[in-house]
């Protein structure tokens, strides 16, 4: 026992720890749910279609006379923001009828207004029904993840570990996409590329915490699963310390110097990885905890032989 204690500097699985760490969960997911009921996501064109437009001016850009000659020309619910710098302008606007060539050189024209030279040097446009399949496409995928997510852990460890993980990726997709409902920001095809990278990402800190965690459960005999959770977490607690601080350095050099092109990408991934490397420790143990995991859980039957002879 003098050994254990040892070992374990930090009580994280604690009962009055766990009963925190739950309500801190509930209240985050919760509050999340809310927002995606209530105000929902701020979809990109990627989702709900129509046109989007970068384009390059030889000055600081009008913002605001953009505007005004788009509204005036016949473009509704045109959204005009900087792309980076102040000469560099991103143009968003809602589905178009009409041929697409036309459409581009009317733009171009407005957005030329008053003389200037324009480089217009993007050009994306996509369809509300393509929109539509992207979006059920997106969902499916996450969830068709979570399920072989849950087939994997349990083939390679027990049901009770199983459920911990998929709760915990539950939770860290929830919150991830919460966040960026709460917060009202872009929401496009690369946030979804990037929660399911969060999804691997939280998964691998899972699957080797449950390795550590089985490996104490046999070397550790006699203590409570919780104290052996315990120890291996602490044990783990360097590599995910350091694996963790690496990935948010490279992705924070990302969201300050990528341009805001990669920004909802990298954003994505500094909160998932923030949340998942909670949910590792907290979450995924703490429901396989309450679910009432042992050493007991792990042991293959082992068949009598005697037995198995006297079978007809």
């Amino acid at each position: 026992m003098r050994l254990i204690k040892e070992k374990t500097k930090i009580n994280f699985l604690g009962e009055s720890r766990r009963k925190v760490a739950l309500v801190v969960s509930l209240v985050v997911v919760i509050a999340s749910i809310v927002s995606l009921a209530t105000r929902g996501l701020e979809f990109g064109i990627d989702f709900t279609g129509g046109i989007l437009l970068e384009v390059g001016y030889p000055e600081a850009a009008d913002l605001e006379g953009i505007r005004s000659n788009l509204l005036a020309s016949g473009f509704d619910d045109a959204q005009v923001q900087y792309f980076g710098a102040e000469d560099d302008v991103l143009v968003r606007l809602p589905p178009q009828e009409g041929d697409s060539r036309a459409i581009r050189e009317r733009l171009q024209e407005v957005l030329a207004a008053g003389g200037q030279t324009v480089d217009l040097r993007r050009v994306e446009t996509v369809s509300p029904q393509v929109g539509r399949e992207l979006t059920e496409q997106g969902g499916l995928a996450m969830i068709f993840a979570l399920m072989m997510i849950f087939a994997y852990v349990m083939f390679r460890f027990q049901w009770k570990f199983a459920a911990g993980a998929v709760a915990a990726l539950v939770h860290d997709v929830i919150v991830t996409i919460g966040f960026f409902s709460i917060f009202g920001l872009p929401f496009d095809l690369t946030v979804v590329a990037a929660v399911l990278a969060v999804i691997g990402y939280s998964l691998n800190d899972t699957v080797v915490a449950f390795d550590r965690i089985r490996e104490n459960f046999f070397k550790l005999r006699g203590i409570a699963a919780d104290e052996s959770m315990n120890v291996s977490i602490n044990e783990m607690l360097a590599r995910t310390l350091i694996t963790g601080l690496t990935t948010l350095l490279v992705l924070f050099a990302l969201l300050f110097l990528g341009g805001e092109a990669i920004a909802p990408f990298s954003i994505a991934l500094i909160v998932g990885i923030i949340v998942g490397t909670y949910s590792s420790i907290y979450t995924a143990s703490a429901t396989a905890l309450l679910l009432g995991v042992s050493a007991q859980d792990l042991i293959e039957p082992v068949k009598d032989p005697e037995l198995v002879d006297d079978l007809p």
